[in-house]
């Protein structure tokens, strides 16, 4: 960024991203009314940029492109020029992100799309080196003023493939199938692309796919398929071990480049967080497993130091460069070890798998480990604690010395949806852990987005500094929707349930589409765009419908709303086709499916000491129960007719309101639910 420089309009944005781009000689104006009013007025082709705040390659572009004076000029006079951050306008990001792909390119960002003044886009790319770009918009302005009929005629044909529901193309009605059989037809689809070496799914670069291996957990506690758990805990295992996760100071960067876990690209996302300590809680819940204990411990504090505002909310993303260096924060050489760790420094190297020449990029190494933690003890014929002890000062030394060092770029946006999914993975941790310092930031963060991004019990997307003008969309209200339900279930306290069923009728009010019966991402008070989308897909983060599938069925559920259970699952059904032919794509679903064609436990805890009860119950893996209690009266149906039996907190087990018989013990519960 060029500080010499006069600051254009974006130096009034919100967005960490924008104001990254505030000191271009580029004369940006922020996706809205001005900008494309000016572009109608002057008949302009619109380019719009987009990108976010801890994007590599939006850097490097930046630094090429937007910061030079002769290019921006070029830009300024053919164009009205728009900066977008995907992070706080993913409406924009999906619509112009699908119509390059339509274009046959591949997506990616920066993403840079050429509009017509209404918005049509006709030509579009990724990434442009600086006299590639500079071809571009050339040959740009020249097809626009000279071929424009050529132009309208690209721009409308791609209108009318955006206008296009996916819905519409990917609904059917449901064919009647035996619950085991069409378990086993999704997993035998996951399991053709196994990495049986190093965990996750064959390919390269790797990403972790959380939701796949929570089906997975689900699909083995119904079926008790071996091999399924094996590959569940193989990934956890190897990610746990590799540069991919931060062996100093906790945290996941996004992806690792190669096939094995090493190398990162070196960016930590909050989602990407979030829903691994759901997955590493999950995991521990049902294996015990000390190591997921510790990567969760990590990962925690790590949110805690260097994401989290004083007042509770969560940042987005730390960025893969410092000083214009990809994960030159992050990376070690054996001298700095060597002088740092002392006696233990020999053991250290090899345990993090370095070497004197460097196992990465210019004589330095990425820390990541190569042998299983009762391997490597074997070998150096070491005692676990005396081990525990080396390791974890180890850590705290090269974290304080890693403190000195010039840190990666901080988005400090904080999103609603995303906050709201780390509050599910924090929940999670604490059903499984129950340190309750999970549920305090939890709760903490709930209480931040109420004060700060809830008005009249309407959402907004962001905030920094202040709650930005954006309206929430979809994937905030269907993750906040779910956030408090799962609140409710390990605090028993009915405000959050309340909040839920409100923001639950403002979903179905503003954003629900009766006619097919999912869900727009953009609420229907929202500014016009060319398109009005609808999430389907499961990326890295699940699809907005798939989570609001969710959400309804399990608050549908606690609240006997039979008209949200029934919203739920016909959303399932009229995509469970697609569910058994596409899992990789569709893995959240496959959890949705899962739960309604399986049921959900009702698990009511009554009496005077529920509350340890609930603690003690939810140690245990039991991923399709939802909880529920009271110490004297609920106004809520199912826990209205039930009393603590014989003075003492009773639990019943009830699937679909029916009850078994009244237990005082967890184990005994446990037993009804298997």
């Amino acid at each position: 960024m060029n500080t010499n420089s006069k600051a254009n309009r974006l130096i009034n944005s919100t967005s960490p991203y924008l104001l990254q781009h505030a000191y271009n000689p580029v004369d940006w104006f922020e996706w809205g009314m001005e900008a494309l009013a000016k572009a109608k007025q002057e008949d302009k082709p619109i380019l719009v940029s987009i990108g976010y705040s801890s994007c590599h390659w939006c850097h490097v572009m930046e630094r090429e492109c937007f910061e030079k004076e002769a290019i921006a000029q070029i830009m300024n006079e053919l164009f009205v020029c728009i900066k977008v951050d995907r992070e706080e306008r993913p409406d924009v990001d999906q619509i112009y992100m699908d119509s390059v792909q339509a274009m046959g390119i591949n997506g990616g960002w920066p993403l840079n799309v050429f509009l017509t003044p209404d918005q049509r886009p006709f030509y579009g790319g990724t990434y442009f080196p600086p006299s590639n770009w500079v071809q571009i918009l050339k040959s740009i302005h020249q097809a626009y003023t000279s071929r424009r009929s050529e132009v309208e005629e690209s721009a409308e044909s791609l209108a009318h493939h955006l206008s296009q529901s996916d819905t519409q193309r990917f609904k059917q009605k449901a064919a009647d199938e035996d619950l085991n059989l069409s378990l086993e037809n999704i997993y035998k689809k996951l399991e053709g692309r196994f990495d049986r070496t190093w965990g996750g799914l064959d390919k390269a670069p790797k990403f972790v796919m959380p939701s796949i291996w929570l089906w997975l957990l689900r699909y083995h506690h119904i079926t008790k398929n071996k091999a399924a758990l094996h590959q569940v805990l193989l990934t956890l295992r190897k990610v746990a071990m590799g540069g991919i996760y931060d062996q100093v100071g906790g945290g996941f960067a996004r992806y690792s480049v190669d096939g094995e876990w090493f190398a990162p690209h070196f960016e930590k996302m909050l989602y990407d967080n979030a829903q691994l300590l759901s997955l590493y809680a999950e995991a521990f819940a049902l294996t015990k497993d000390e190591e997921f204990r510790i990567v969760i411990n990590e990962t925690f504090e790590w949110l805690q130091r260097e994401m989290t505002h004083a007042s509770g909310g969560f940042y987005s993303a730390l960025d893969a460069d410092s000083e214009g260096v990809e994960g030159k924060f992050y990376i070690w050489n054996n001298a700095d070890l060597k002088s740092l760790l002392g006696k233990d420094a020999d053991l250290l190297i090899n345990y993090y798998s370095c070497t004197d020449t460097g196992n990465w990029e210019h004589g330095h190494n990425i820390l990541f480990r190569t042998q299983y933690e009762d391997e490597f003890l074997k070998t150096n014929s070491l005692k676990k604690d005396e081990w525990s002890k080396v390791l974890s000062n180890a850590k705290k030394i090269l974290l304080q010395e890693r403190a000195k060092r010039i840190r990666p770029g901080l988005d400090d946006k904080i999103i609603t949806s995303w906050n709201a999914l780390m509050i599910c993975g924090l929940v999670d941790c604490y059903k499984a852990l129950g340190d309750e310092k999970f549920l305090e930031a939890a709760l903490k963060n709930m209480h931040f987005i109420k004060k700060e991004l809830l008005v009249e019990n309407r959402l907004l997307r962001s905030y920094k500094d202040k709650p930005s003008s954006i309206k929430a969309f979809l994937d905030d209200y269907a993750y906040v929707i779910l956030a408090n339900v799962k609140l409710y279930q390990v605090t028993f306290d009915e405000q959050w349930l309340e909040l839920a069923s409100a923001l639950t009728e403002k979903t179905i009010q503003y954003f629900f589409d009766q006619e097919d019966g999912y869900f727009h991402f953009t609420a229907n008070d929202s500014e016009k765009l060319i398109a009005s989308k609808k999430e389907i897909f499961d990326n890295v983060i699940p699809s907005s419908n798939s989570v609001m599938a969710i959400a309804l069925f399990h608050l549908g559920t606690l609240t006997e709303n039979e008209e949200w259970i029934k919203m739920s699952t016909s959303m399932v059904d009229s995509l469970s086709h697609l569910i058994k032919a596409e899992p990789n794509y569709t893995t959240n679903w496959a959890i949705a499916f899962t739960e309604i064609k399986k049921g959900m436990a009702e698990v009511a805890f009554v009496g005077e000491k529920v509350g340890m009860l609930k603690k003690e119950f939810h140690k245990h893996f039991q991923p399709f129960a939802l909880t529920m209690g009271t110490e004297e009266k609920s106004s809520l149906p199912l826990l209205k007719d039930k009393y603590a039996i014989d003075n003492k907190s009773t639990v019943f087990v009830c699937f679909d309101k029916a009850c078994k018989a009244p237990v005082h013990k967890i184990e005994d519960a446990i037993l009804q639910l298997n």
